[in-house]
């Protein structure tokens, strides 16, 4: 077991508090309830998905696998794969069941998916393993991924609302307010190994986005969660290895956020990975987890734009970097605090000046620190070695999907995007080839819905219309060719499949789903076609 048993007491604190929260549901790794049958396991490469060991389902008590393996792991013709099937409910990617008919409108295939991607509410004494059972209904990713995640749900409501689910919004948004109320945060998604880390904060946009449907109480509805979620992200107090977290002061009174995740050990759900890339990385095993983990949060699990150097994950620094979108999403959840406090019948007036006044410090910082007046482009912010990063990504758009700046920088951002990150199906994720799923020439749903309201944000509709365009035509394509939708798509080459990362592409799939439907309305309504 690798540096486990040295963070036991940290460990201890967050099974009894998260930021003070009295909380039922706790942060259980499977390495240590099942210690030391998941290394063994883990790092003998009898399963090759890491993800489906840390979500197998103990048929037995741990106490009574633990010492069942204890007791016949040394005898002659023990077989650990046999006893894994003998003890385990190992989780496979299994068919739904759902029937692609042939010539079907992709909009109608996609209506009929979500049922197929629909999970019941789920008794929380009915359940083993690793999955936090959620109060009410909820959609799941699909393929490997079966259980919600953070900021895909945004993406995949955009979807849900086109299909005129808007009951389903309704129950994601309380599943994610009884997660906040039961640990202090919203979990990257509804696993036990996922308590120590968030993922991209687009909480306060779906409240927004159901607003529109449910009138401006909803602001008013969920105000207390997202007052839990802003001190998730704002609080001072950490108890990790640089007691910092999240926030990071600059300058006195000049505080930004980075990702950030508690535990400094190898991931469950990549325990494998997790060790051998320590054993190739200069980097200290503790400090190589830790930024391992805070680009896990990020969503963007892996990405040139967390390396120091090179095209080498083991060169990666991701918490040294104030990302632009996680601050950009910050801003909005300020602005969005402020306009439920104003709200509020009990007239909390001081409390939504101080958060206007939160947001207006928080976009001056974002076009101090992020802003590039000689690329035309925004930027990450290194605030260690004190300089923006230069990697080009398609999360420098993020400013204009809220705003955050002038006319002039909005134009020479988009004719950068177009310029840099553009291609035939749609916006590359970054300009650089790395292997990683997060880099070019893979493209991703949710990068593509930003690029295509910051270029609406500022009246520049012509492209608006060519990403959509571009976009959802590619989904059409491959959907022609596989009758399928994807995780991510290859935007360079639309006829080859996309690639890269820790797993192979996955199908189904939520946030590609709501995305393509919310596009293809846009452009109905607008009368546009391809």
């Amino acid at each position: 077991m690798i540096l486990l048993d040295k963070h036991n007491e940290f460990t201890l604190y967050l099974y009894h508090c998260i930021y003070n929260v009295s909380i039922m549901i706790h942060l259980e790794l499977p390495e240590q309830t099942f210690n030391p049958l998941f290394t063994d396991i883990a790092l003998s490469g009898l399963i090759s998905d890491g993800k489906s060991l840390a979500d197998a389902i103990p048929l037995f008590d741990p106490d009574i696998i633990n010492k069942a393996y204890e007791s016949q792991k040394n005898k002659p013709g023990f077989d650990l794969l046999s006893f894994m099937d003998k003890h385990f409910s190992i989780p496979t990617v299994s068919d739904s069941g759902f029937v692609t008919n042939e010539g079907e409108p992709l909009i109608h295939h996609i209506h009929r998916l979500w049922a197929y991607l629909r999970r019941e509410a789920t008794n929380h004494k009915a359940i083993r393993g690793t999955l936090i059972s959620l109060p009410h209904e909820y959609i799941v990713p699909g393929g490997r991924f079966n259980e919600v995640y953070y900021w895909d749900s945004y993406f995949t409501m955009l979807g849900l609302k086109i299909s005129g689910y808007i009951d389903m919004m309704d129950s994601m948004m309380k599943n994610f307010s009884y997660l906040i109320s039961q640990t202090g945060f919203i979990p990257n998604g509804n696993r036990t190994y996922f308590l120590s880390r968030s993922q991209p904060p687009f909480f306060s946009m779906m409240v927004e986005l159901l607003a529109k449907d449910k009138g401006q109480g909803v602001f008013l509805e969920y105000l207390p969660y997202m007052e839990m979620e802003y001190k998730f992200w704002m609080d001072a107090t950490d108890h990790g290895p640089d007691f910092s977290g999240h926030r990071i002061e600059l300058e006195k009174d000049e505080v930004l956020n980075r990702y950030y995740d508690r535990l400094t050990t190898p991931r469950s759900e990549m325990f494998a990975a997790d060790i051998h890339l320590a054993k190739v990385s200069d980097l200290p095993p503790a400090v190589l987890f830790a930024h391992i983990r805070a680009a896990c949060e990020s969503g963007w699990d892996f990405s040139s734009r967390w390396f120091a150097g090179g095209l080498n994950l083991g060169t990666i620094h991701t918490i040294e970097i104030l990302p632009l979108d996680l601050n950009c999403l910050l801003y909005h959840l300020e602005t969005s605090l402020a306009l439920a406090y104003k709200m509020d019948i009990q007239q909390k007036r001081s409390e939504a000046e101080k958060m206007d006044q939160n947001a207006l410090t928080r976009k001056n910082l974002i076009l101090k620190y992020f802003w590039n007046d000689k690329e035309g482009y925004f930027f990450d912010y290194d605030f260690v070695k004190k300089e923006q990063t230069v990697s080009v990504h398609a999360a420098g758009i993020f400013p204009l999907c809220f705003g955050l700046c002038s006319d002039d920088q909005a134009l020479r951002s988009l004719q950068y995007l177009k310029k840099h990150l553009l291609a035939d199906g749609g916006v590359r994720t970054t300009n650089v080839i790395s292997g990683q799923q997060w880099d070019a020439p893979n493209g991703w749903a949710p990068l593509q819905w930003m690029a295509f309201t910051a270029a609406l944000a500022y009246g520049h509709n012509d492209l608006a219309f060519d990403i959509a365009a571009k976009w959802t035509n590619l989904n059409e394509r491959v959907f022609k060719n596989t009758g399928k939708m994807m995780e991510k798509y290859n935007v360079e080459d639309t006829d080859a499949e996309s690639g890269g990362g820790e797993y192979p592409v996955q199908d189904g799939f939520g946030w590609t789903n709501g995305v393509y439907l919310a596009m293809k309305d846009w452009l109905v309504k607008n009368q546009l076609t391809w």
